[in-house]
């Protein structure tokens, strides 16, 4: 879209906000209204950047004819033309049309299915409007905006820094500097390089530390980003695992059919069978033997599989994940909001080593009217929509019940800057300026926070603080932690001036326990993992007493008494990790370890996450899974899947539809192996045994059509059942058909090909039709055969399966519709038979079916 944003006449780095604001046309404090947006929005177009390409409905039609197999069909319908076959032709030709119909249907199908997918994966953003911070999607953002930013998000746009505070960027996948980028609001020269304009933000870069508003300059493609998308929007698409799994799989196959069809070709001349006839048999048994299909159908099942995890709350945002996730045998997850409701409630106050009521206060509690303000002041959150961290939330809560006036005290308190809270230091600090002087408010790990502290609040006045009295607190932390609670400890000062390190020899006031109730049914899903083999280890910032007492009571560890590992004690000691399930105040380099000690241990390890500190970790785990109503933009863009409602629940749901999905894809490919060997087994035995029967070219091509298309279409939306999570996690390195599972195939081909021979040989003057029928009945009749592990015959999936019942009626009825079509019944050489030949032929059908079934009953088949 052309714009006058296009082409900036001026750097927007030399200018101060306030004159790049004129510029803009933007209220550098209030934003631009709904209107100013919404119009820029008109002239600018999406804030979007093109990160997969798109391919056209043309481009997937054309795909379907990039295949060997058409290729070999395309050979067969032209010897047939030089031979003047008129029907042959003309009845390949049909089937080269419905396969490439099929599956151009099939990809423009997945293809649709992606693209919803990436609509539900769209990002948010926090942007002055009208004066109010408020959240927009971020293809909604304009030049002109107002942007917030803090740790952990993901630069929406690129952007001139109107005010920060102790702002970091992380600029690596501009610069190349590994280094977070100090930035600050001063203009700088016009001809500064990128990787020195301390005074912007890119899109696609990550804030590492503070915050920041920021005046929007450029938006989607012609932001630093959108230029490096140009350049790289042609890059062919990676295969994924499974993808190159299957490919790998089809050309075994290939080589060993033409193997066969090659023994066959021979064996029929050696018998005498004219050399066209035996030529156009191998071809059509080629093409037969080979399921051309199998990586459309694959595709399919993956992506509606993937759809229907979005019905549970779960985005996979590669295809490859859906593979790996029902092969997880480990879970290392958060718990905030992950394990428990993330809805906090300040259950305990506690001020010069008192309890008070946390609900209504005490009119004589000394220091509460202080913790009160730090409450408050140490805060970033909002009443006003219930925006921001929930402990954060909670706390403005508690002020408010107990006689606290919140918007009264914001006025009365300026605030001048912020020291943000980070997994380093444990503690957030600001500094406010009143009427008086100045007010140092900061909260944090009691741990932490007390080494910050030179004095108390005791009794109404300052005192000194011992070592001693720091230990008496920490001790009654451990105490209100072990009762299953969530310690946070306060501090404040009052000064006369503003003070650039301000985060020393403050006054200790006291700590608040935090309940956070465990999310409803939890218990249920983690004794459900367990059943399934996969283990669950929880990290959390919580003290180490919390984090083992939720442990214990959610079921993830059998003793509460075990403890939690504290992450300051975990070096060095990877054995011991290995032992426990339970880590509290853990840094990002240590959950980056224990991901890889438990890979080292061969492992398939799923990481939850929803922090920049967590994206390490996220990046490195076998399946990252991002936190999607309070993860980070930064967890967002490494992670594998997304959970929209957080939920733990999800992930286990996602898992079993993983499984579910893998042995779909399982089911489809040995149903159409077996199908399409016991094809080769028939023409093979006959030209052998040079019997007085045999299939025609277009007999074969028929068959491949009814039997294999609509069948492992079907089965690969099959539903699955409960069993699934009562099996051990498949091996990642085991193929997709194992030993095992190739000896099954040849017996179900060996025992559809011998009931078709059977019924040949019993049929009155109709051995040929008897043989073609019977092959299609038995094949279709086998896709109820396809179940797998505890899943039960009548009552499992695959009989329930109502999309296989249609598929087999509807190709049963396309075969008995070809044998009353007198074109096509000639063309494929049927005749009417007696009712005594359809017996024999439903007979050995059936039987064909039941031997099938007491072979897996006995176990000798998989």
């Amino acid at each position: 879209m052309n714009s006058r944003m296009d082409t900036l006449e001026f750097s927007p780095h030399q200018l101060r906000p306030d004159e790049l604001g004129s510029r803009l046309k933007t209220d550098i404090r209030h934003g631009l209204t709904d209107d100013a947006a919404a119009a820029r929005l008109e002239e600018y177009g999406p804030n979007a950047i093109e990160s997969r390409e798109r391919i056209s409905p043309w481009m997937i039609l054309l795909h379907q004819l990039k295949s060997p197999v058409v290729y070999l069909l395309l050979v067969a319908a032209a010897m047939s033309l030089f031979f003047r076959e008129w029907p042959d032709a003309i009845a390949i030709g049909v089937v080269i049309l419905l396969n490439t119909a099929i599956g151009f249907i099939m990809e423009l199908q997945a293809e649709r299915s992606m693209k919803a997918l990436e609509k539900l994966t769209r990002q948010a953003a926090r942007v002055l409007r009208n004066g109010k911070l408020k959240e927009v999607p971020v293809e909604e953002i304009v030049p002109g905006d107002i942007a917030f930013l803090e740790a952990g998000d993901m630069v929406a746009a690129d952007g001139r820094i109107a005010d920060a505070t102790d702002l970091q960027a992380d600029e690596s996948a501009l610069t190349g500097e590994s280094v977070p980028a100090e930035k600050s609001p001063e203009p700088v020269e016009a001809e500064t390089p990128l990787a020195e304009r301390t005074n912007m933000v890119y899109k696609g870069t990550f804030i590492r530390k503070g915050n920041a508003h920021v005046v929007i300059t450029t938006t989607g493609m012609q932001t630093e980003l959108g230029h490096i998308a140009t350049m790289v929007a042609g890059a062919k698409k990676t295969a994924t695992p499974l993808e190159k799994k299957l490919e790998g799989f089809s050309k075994r196959l290939i080589g060993i059919t033409i193997v066969i069809v090659l023994l066959i070709f021979v064996a029929g001349l050696l018998n005498k069978v004219p050399f066209m006839d035996m030529l156009q048999t191998c071809i059509a048994l080629a093409v037969a033997a080979i399921p051309e299909g199998l990586p459309i159908v694959a595709t399919l099942a993956l992506a509606r599989g993937m759809m229907r995890m979005a019905r549970h709350q779960v985005i996979v945002k590669k295809l490859s994940a859906v593979e790996t996730l029902g092969a997880a045998t480990m879970i290392c997850t958060d718990k905030t909001g992950t394990l428990t409701e993330n809805k906090m409630e300040v259950t305990a106050v506690v001020l010069d080593e008192k309890e008070i009521d946390p609900e209504n206060g005490t009119d004589d509690a000394p220091g509460l009217d202080l913790l009160q303000r730090v409450a408050v002041l140490c805060n970033n959150a909002s009443l006003e929509g219930e925006t921001g961290d929930p402990l954060e939330l909670s706390l403005l809560q508690f002020a408010g019940r107990t006689g606290a006036d919140i918007r009264k005290m914001h006025a009365a308190f300026h605030k001048k800057a912020e020291a943000p809270f980070n997994s380093d230091t444990r503690v957030m600090g600001t500094i406010h300026q009143g009427e008086k002087g100045y007010f140092i408010s900061a909260k944090g790990a009691t741990e932490n926070l007390v080494d910050y502290c030179s004095h108390i609040f005791r009794r109404g006045e300052t005192a000194p603080f011992p070592d001693a009295d720091k230990q008496r607190w920490l001790d009654l932390t451990d105490k209100l932690a072990a009762s299953g609670l969530k310690p946070l400890a306060f501090a404040m000062k009052e000064t006369d001036r503003q003070e650039d390190d301000f985060m020393q020899n403050l006054v200790f006031l006291g700590i608040a326990g935090f309940l956070d109730p465990p999310r409803e049914g939890v218990q249920q899903v983690i004794r459900e993992c367990h059943t399934a083999g996969i283990g669950i280890i929880m990290l959390t910032g919580d003290h180490p007493a919390t984090a083992a007492k939720i442990a214990s009571q959610l079921g993830i560890s059998s003793h509460e008494n075990n403890g939690a590992i504290n992450g300051k004690d975990m070096d060095g000691q990877r054995d011991k990790w290995l032992q426990s399930s339970v880590f509290a105040r853990v840094s990002p380099k240590q959950k980056l370890d224990l991901v890889e000690a438990l890979q080292q241990q061969h492992h398939i390890v799923a990481m939850t996450g929803d922090g920049v500190n967590d994206a390490p970790a996220l990046k490195k785990a076998d399946i990252g899974i991002a936190m999607g109503i309070r993860g980070t933009q930064v967890s967002q863009e490494v992670a594998d899947m997304i959970l929209k409602d957080d939920a733990f629940s999800s992930i286990v749901k996602a898992i079993k539809q993983g499984r579910i999905i893998f042995e779909n894809i399982r089911r489809f490919i040995i149903f159409l192996l077996s199908c399409n060997v016991s094809e080769l087994l028939v023409i093979g035995v006959i030209a052998l045994l040079n019997l007085p029967f045999q299939l025609a070219a277009l007999q074969i091509l028929f068959i491949n059509l009814v039997t294999d298309v609509l069948p492992a279409m079907a089965l690969g939306f099959t539903k699955g059942d409960n069993t699934v999570m009562l099996k051990k996690p498949k091996d990642p390195r085991q193929p997709i058909v194992d030993k095992k599972r190739w000896i099954s195939i040849w017996v179900y081909a060996a025992v559809i090909g011998g009931s078709a021979v059977t019924a040949a040989f019993a049929t009155d003057g109709a051995t040929n039709n008897a043989l073609f029928f019977t092959l299609i009945f038995s094949q279709l009749l086998h896709s109820f055969n396809m179940t797998t592990g505890r899943e039960k015959f009548l009552s499992g999936p695959v009989v329930r399966n109502t999309y296989l019942w249609f598929a087999n009626l509807l190709s049963i009825g396309l075969t008995l519709l070809a044998l009353t079509i007198p074109a096509v019944a000639e063309a494929l050489q049927l005749e009417q038979m007696a009712w005594r030949n359809w017996g024999i032929i439903a007979l050995c059908s059936a039987g064909s079916l039941v031997v099938i079934r007491l072979l897996r009953s006995l176990k000798i088949v998989a």
